[in-house]
């Protein structure tokens, strides 16, 4: 087993990022004490897209998703992830 290095201090961000440019992270790092970590509070990065919809579809997402007490838009992306996992296990 290699011995683990210790990280030294560095005085600014510029010599942190001149060091690690130049070593190997897997010399400073005791993969024996790692263990796994949820990150809760991260959430998905949004993009916002233009979508043209029948107004009829619209209206009975609105419905559906008034019986659910969620926005539609909500149940919308419910309904599409739902469906792209199907896929997805399906071509799997």
């Amino acid at each position: 087993m290699k011995k683990v290095r210790k990280v030294p201090n560095f005085r600014t961000e510029s010599a942190e990022r001149k060091f690690w440019a130049s070593h190997d992270s897997t010399d400073y790092l005791d993969w024996s004490k790692a263990r796994p970590v949820r990150m809760t509070k991260l959430r998905p990065t949004l993009k916002t897209i233009s979508l043209r919809l029948p107004a009829a579809l619209i209206a009975e997402l609105k419905v559906l998703a008034n019986r659910r007490d969620v926005p539609y838009q909500s149940l919308l992306k419910t309904f599409l992830a739902e469906r792209v996992r199907q896929e997805w296990k399906a071509s799997a």
